[in-house]
C-alpha cells in the first residue's frame, strides 16, 4: 500500500500524534529523495525497530552553495513513494521550502570544529544547512530513533554531536554503506554519471580497498596512506580529486599516524558530479593484546 504524502508540519505532527496515542514507537528516515537501495536499508531498519515509520523527502536548499546542483538534484516523488510503500513506510513528509523556511526565518545551527575539514572545507556553509534542517525534523517528528548512512560519515558524526550537545531525545543510528556489486557506494548522484564515468567511479572503492590492504600489512604513516589513495584516483581517467584524507574517527582532525580508529574519506569529481566514499580504519591490536 502506498503511504500518504503529507506536505505540512501540522499534518505530519498529527500523523505522529495519532501513532503515539496508539502506543507506537516512531522511526525517522530523513532523505532528499531519489531513493535507492541505501535509503531502503535505512527504512528497513526503522521498520524493524519501530512501530511507525516516517520518511522525509526534502531537497534542502540551505545546504547547497549557489554553484551546486540544487536545481538539477534528482526529484522522483512517485518512484520514491513506490519504494517506501514496498518496504513499510507509514507516512512520507515532503514539505516545500517555504514550509520549512517561512518568511523571516533567521535561526541556524552551527556545530563547530567537526565541519572544518573534509567536505566542510570545500562546501562552506553546507553543514550549517544540514544541522539546521535535521534539528527541525527532529523537533517536528520527535522520533524515538533516526537513521542515517555511513556514506555521509562527516554528516553522521556532526548530527550525532548536535543531538548529544542539544539533548535531543532521538537516538541517532548510523548504518553501513550499501554498495553496488562493483563496490561503488550507492548515491542519488550516481545517476548523473555517463557510462564511462560510471565505470571509472569504482576508483573510490578501489582506493579505500588499497588503503585497507596497506594497513593490514602494517603501514601506519598517514601521509603514505593518503598518497596511496591519491595515486589511485589520479591514475583514473576523468577523475579530479577534491580530497583524500585519513582523520581521527571521533574528532575528524588530521593525524600523523594510525594508532586508533580513523576515518579514511575521499571526494572525487567526474565531470560535474562529486562523489564521496569512506571507510573506518582500525589498526590490528599488537600480538598478545
Amino acid at each position: 500500500m502506498l503511504p500518504p504524502v503529507v506536505n505540512t508540519i501540522a499534518g505530519v505532527r498529527q500523523s505522529v500524534a495519532d501513532a503515539r496515542r496508539a502506543g507506537k514507537s516512531i522511526g525517522l528516515v530523513p532523505t532528499m529523495g531519489a531513493l535507492h537501495a541505501g535509503h531502503a536499508s535505512l527504512i528497513r531498519a526503522a521498520r524493524a525497530e519501530n512501530d511507525f515509520v516516517v520518511v522525509t523527502i526534502f531537497v534542502n536548499p540551505t545546504q547547497f552553495a549557489p554553484n551546486e546542483d540544487l536545481d538539477r538534484y534528482p526529484r522522483s516523488l512517485e518512484a520514491d513513494r513506490q519504494l517506501c510503500g514496498a518496504i513499510g513506510t507509514d507516512v512520507i513528509f515532503a514539505p516545500t521550502p517555504p514550509e520549512m523556511y517561512p518568511p523571516g526565518f533567521c535561526t541556524w545551527v552551527d556545530v563547530t570544529g567537526l565541519p572544518d575539514g573534509l567536505c566542510g572545507a570545500s562546501r562552506p556553509g553546507h553543514f550549517r544547512g544540514v544541522a539546521t534542517v535535521v534539528l527541525k525534523l527532529f523537533n517536528i517528528i520527535q522520533a524515538d530513533a533516526a537513521y542515517f548512512g555511513q556514506k555521509d560519515a562527516q554528516q553522521a558524526r556532526i548530527i550525532g554531536q548536535m543531538a548529544a550537545d542539544l539533548n535531543v531525545p532521538t537516538t541517532v543510528r548510523v548504518l553501513p554503506i550499501v554498495r553496488e556489486p562493483d563496490g561503488l557506494a550507492m548515491s542519488s548522484r550516481n545517476r548523473y554519471l555517463d557510462p564511462i564515468q560510471r565505470r571509472n567511479a569504482t576508483a573510490l572503492f578501489q582506493a579505500l580497498e588499497q588503503l585497507k590492504r596497506l594497513v593490514a600489512g602494517g603501514e601506519r604513516d598517514v601521509s603514505k596512506l593518503e598518497s596511496a589513495m591519491t595515486e589511485v584516483i589520479t591514475a583514473t581517467p576523468g577523475a579530479r580529486l577534491d580530497f583524500a584524507q585519513v582523520v581521527d574517527a571521533d574528532t575528524l582532525r588530521p593525524i600523523d599516524r594510525l594508532q586508533r580508529p580513523a576515518l579514511a574519506a575521499l571526494a572525487v569529481w567526474f565531470g560535474g558530479t562529486r562523489l564521496i566514499d569512506n571507510t573506518i580504519l582500525e589498526p590490528p591490536a599488537p600480538p598478545g593484546k
